[in-house]
């Protein structure tokens, strides 16, 4: 972000690459390792911390629990059973899934651990049944080279994935439990990162070689990217969730920003004169009576519902909760963030976005008398909801204008599709993890290594290799290949319409051409893997030209459950026949007759943009620039 000295900043970024494991069945029984659309039968259940062996409680299960919400689960027979569930003991751990991850620990130099020991880490959001998650150690150390620069290897882990979210009503959460227990492996990486864009080359990197293993699953919700990030004087946060490897930098530098206008905001209220103790002496004060009338939505709702609407002065406040601290949100939305999680509110009002949600400039001029709010020096804050929940919020406002004293605080944030995050839970403590006395240990025998060296990926540069040597692909596009999602989808296209298309054609379709449609903003990633290779067969085939391929992938990614022959009809992309073709040309010829005396076969450029006009993705070129001449150079023999 321009602007930002990174390395005066002091940024460290830390990488916990997360990848699905392509396994027969799931880690701890031998439900499929998929997803479906089946439903299932549902249980509802609640969840609730333990303390740990040391008699802490973990801060984040803490928060969970405090929300109050009960989790309905929706359990398909065909993809899950009494594990899933959590009423039957889990089975042992997925033997093939252990072996892929030492394939890859092999591959980053990494220390093997002798034997494998399953913990249980804590997570009571109702992502999981038990209220844990299973996660096992299977090598520590180890290094990934970047750039020229090397990276760290912290831990190797393999753990289950969560459950599947599906929505939420009112303190009722959905989950679907297809998702829950297939195998991941984690990759965690040092706090080395620098920059941004080196943040996204490393998780590049990671990706690629856990593709070259041919044994990771591929799509959105496959692979998540979670980072810690902090500069010189800010804290440790964790983000969640970036789903995208795009998305990196731009989660980066965002997080960079919000942890420098945070050191900046810290510094204001300190220069103001702002104390601890000043802000423990502010109350919330009853505003209904003086409110009542007014014509804001959000207060008539509730005060219709039996609400009441509390307000607080804060003291020396004016135009902080308004600056903004990322793209598009402001300080006055971290502290609404808090009020929402902890309260359970559905926001906060505050002075620096007033006037405004109806509240006018005489109503304003009331509260700020009331509360003994100094215009232009002090900020107020207001709470519309239940008296519990509004006395509750104004607390949490309190307390997190209190951490704004102290600069960042440490927490787990969201990312969002725009790059930006928003405010989550506490960070995890050590009082999390605690051993999974179900699953005796796995001692990593020599024939287990053995078996896990079947997973070792080829170094990427003896892939490119082969890529070249084998398909005549040009380095660039080889390397492409290797750097791509759909990586095993293309190899096997290659090789399978080896003879029929030209490699690079192949190779171009998903990189090149897929890449274009994603720049015009279609989702091709939701197009599935074997419609994009019935495209090609189409082509192959004869019965669509090459140059259809793109407009039939652009419908299928705006048109998700079309088939390939829905989409060829659709766009009227049916082949035309060498007749058909003459056809056309012999209209565009005759329309054309006098500039093609007048130009000779100089006018072949002319007669192919009006040809392609019409003709392009129903016809292929080449038999359109063959036909093209053929009648460019009749016309030219009946002059003679």
């Amino acid at each position: 972000m321009p602007g930002l000295d990174y390395k005066a900043l002091g940024v460290k970024v830390g990488l916990e690459i997360h990848q699905q494991l392509d396994t027969t069945h799931k880690l701890f029984c031998e439900c499929p390792a998929e997803l479906t659309d089946d439903e299932g039968d549902v249980f509802l259940r609640m969840l609730r911390p333990t303390r740990s062996e040391l008699g802490d409680v973990d801060p984040a299960a803490l928060f969970e629990w405090r929300r109050g919400r009960m989790y309905r689960y929706h359990a398909p027979p065909s993809h899950t059973c009494l594990v899933e569930a959590d009423e039957e003991p889990p089975h042992p751990i997925n033997r093939e899934a252990v072996a892929i991850a030492l394939g890859v620990a092999m591959a980053l130099r990494s220390t093997i651990v002798d034997e494998i020991h399953v913990m249980r880490k804590t997570v009571i959001d109702g992502s999981n049944t038990s209220g844990f998650q299973r996660t096992a150690i299977v090598a520590l150390g180890g290094a990934i080279e970047v750039g020229g620069k090397t990276v760290p290897i912290e831990t190797i882990v393999v753990e289950e994935d969560a459950a599947r979210k599906l929505g939420e009503q009112g303190r009722i959460v959905d989950y679907k439990l297809d998702r829950l227990g297939i195998p991941l492996i984690e990759i965690a990486t040092a706090p080395v990162i620098e920059t941004p864009e080196e943040a996204k080359r490393v998780a590049l990197a990671i990706g690629r070689l856990l593709r070259l293993t041919g044994k990771v699953k591929r799509g959105l919700g496959t692979i998540r990217q979670d980072l810690n990030v902090s500069i010189r004087g800010g804290a440790k946060t964790e983000i969640k969730g970036v789903q995208r490897l795009e998305l990196i930098p731009k989660v980066v530098e965002n997080e960079v920003l919000r942890q420098v206008r945070l050191l900046e905001i810290k510094d204001e209220l300190r220069r103001r004169g702002l104390t601890e103790e000043a802000l423990r002496e502010v109350r919330p004060v009853d505003l209904t009576g003086l409110l009542r009338a007014s014509k804001s939505r959000v207060i008539k709702r509730a005060l219709k519902s039996g609400g009441k609407v509390l307000g607080v002065k804060l003291p020396l406040m004016h135009g902080i909760l308004g600056r903004e601290v990322m793209p598009g949100r402001r300080f006055g939305g971290e502290v609404a963030d808090y009020a929402r999680f902890w309260a359970g509110v559905a926001g906060i009002i505050h002075s620096d976005e007033l006037p405004g949600y109806g509240i006018t400039e005489e109503e304003i001029e009331r509260i700020a008398e009331v509360l003994g709010v100094v215009r232009g020096r002090d900020a107020f804050v207001l709470v519309a909801d239940s008296e519990e929940k509004a006395r509750k919020a104004i607390d949490v406002v309190i307390w997190r204008v209190k951490m704004a004293l102290e600069g960042v605080p440490e927490e787990t944030r969201a990312a969002l599709e725009d790059g930006t995050t928003r405010y989550m839970r506490p960070r995890p403590g050590s009082a999390r993890m605690y051993p999974e006395t179900d699953i005796p240990p796995q001692p990593v025998t020599q024939d287990l290594l053995e078996e896990a060296k079947r997973y070792v990926p080829k170094p990427p540069d003896a892939v490119v290799k082969e890529l070249v040597e084998r398909y005549g692909l040009s380095k660039d596009l080889a390397e492409a290949v290797v750097d791509d999602e759909r990586f095993r989808v293309i190899v096997e296209a290659l090789e399978r319409f080896k003879g029929s298309l030209e490699p690079s054609y192949v190779a171009g379709f998903f990189i090149v051409t897929l890449r274009g449609l994603r720049g015009e903003g279609l989702d091709t990633d939701s197009i599935p893997d074997e419609k994009l290779v019935e495209v090609l067969e189409a082509v192959a085939k004869g019965e669509v030209a090459r140059e259809a391929a793109e407009s039939i992938a652009g419908y299928l990614a705006k048109n998700p459950e079309a088939s390939v022959d829905e989409a060829v009809e659709a766009l009227g992309l049916r082949k035309m026949g060498r007749e058909e073709v003459e056809k056309v040309l012999e209209e565009i010829v005759a329309q054309l007759r006098d500039e093609i005396l007048k130009r000779g076969e100089r006018a072949m450029g002319l007669v192919m943009g009006r040809a392609m006009a019409k003709l392009r993705g129903r016809a292929d070129g080449r038999l359109v620039a063959e036909v093209a001449r053929e009648k460019i150079r009749e016309v030219l023999a009946r002059r003679g």
